[in-house]
């Protein structure tokens, strides 16, 4: 994966950590989730990573006149032999880039739940399987943006990671303007590998070894986020899977087959903060969901 990540930042400069978060849900098989303002590269980001595999992508722009129907597909009647046809949505893809996905309607992004989580739809009573390997990579704005509707915690709990990229420093944004200076970046992209090496290395992942003391302490770090007074909702037990996957593919990615309390480390917070709710207390006292998960991760032992 050295490669597409080489790929990506050619892209996006001076955010190695974003790309390699990526890798992990693509890995892992998660979704990715990137909450940022606008500007900072977020669709920038999804289009580097779906342009450098030699698979099919396609980019929803999530709007509050979106349809489920255009997501998922509709059954169309056909005159000439009587009978209802599906007509794939726009879901239908390897790579799914769903940009701004919290200005649609709760309804439109609640079309997202099933094949997000079981790699299917259901449309008139028909279930439709996914191209594999599927991901979804949904970019979205601050909350408190006009225009912009909370997702739901049953959807924000489908994607593995959530990731924000913040304004590059100063280096950074120079290179990036003397890159888009002569033309987009992403017209040189290629891709540098394909779904069946995709599929390979996610079955790679899956073999990477967790012991059953790495386990016990994911278990007992997620059980954390219930336990604390600052948190009105925890993570829930596929908080604690997803984990347990995302580490995987971090050792895998470090080179290694197995994991270590450090990965785990690494990715409590991009695996966790976006699936807990603060207590007023919390946000009486201006805490945020990061902030918390990382202090929950200094005091939980390692089993």
């Amino acid at each position: 994966m050295g490669e597409v990540a080489a790929s990506m930042a050619r892209v996006i400069s001076g955010k190695p950590e974003a790309i390699r978060l990526s890798l992990v849900a693509l890995l892992a098989e998660g979704h990715l989730l990137i909450e940022d303002v606008p500007g900072v590269g977020k669709t920038m980001l999804a289009k580097s990573l779906a342009r450098s595999l030699d698979c099919s992508m396609n980019r929803i722009q999530f709007t509050p006149d979106l349809l489920p129907g255009d997501v998922t597909g509709v059954s169309v009647f056909d005159q000439r032999t009587s009978t209802f046809e599906f007509r794939a949505g726009a879901i239908f893809a390897h790579i799914v880039l769903g940009d701004e996905i919290n200005r649609a309607s709760p309804k439109t992004q609640s079309a997202l739940l099933e094949a997000m989580e079981e790699q299917q739809v259901s449309v008139d009573g028909q279930t439709h399987r996914l191209p594999q390997p599927f991901m979804v990579i949904a970019t979205q704005n601050p909350v408190e943006m006009e225009g912009t509707y909370p997702l739901p915690e049953a959807q924000r709990d489908r994607f593995m990671l959530q990731i924000s990229l913040g304004y590059p420093d100063a280096s950074a944004e120079i290179a990036m303007i003397s890159t888009h200076e002569l033309s987009d970046p992403l017209e040189s992209l290629t891709p540098v590998t394909d779904a069946a090496t995709l599929r390979t290395l996610r079955l790679a992942t899956r073999s990477v070894y967790t012991s059953d003391s790495i386990k016990k302490y994911v278990v007992s770090l997620v059980s954390a986020t219930r336990g604390t007074p600052l948190l009105r909702l925890g993570a829930s037990p596929r908080a604690s899977v997803h984990l347990v996957h995302a580490a995987k593919a971090m050792a895998l990615l470090s080179g290694r087959d197995h994991v270590l309390p450090d990965d785990v480390q690494a990715l409590a917070v991009p695996v966790l903060s976006h699936r807990v709710l603060l207590s007023t207390e919390a946000h009486l006292d201006r805490r945020n969901a990061p902030g918390i998960i990382a202090d929950l991760v200094t005091r939980v032992p390692v089993a």
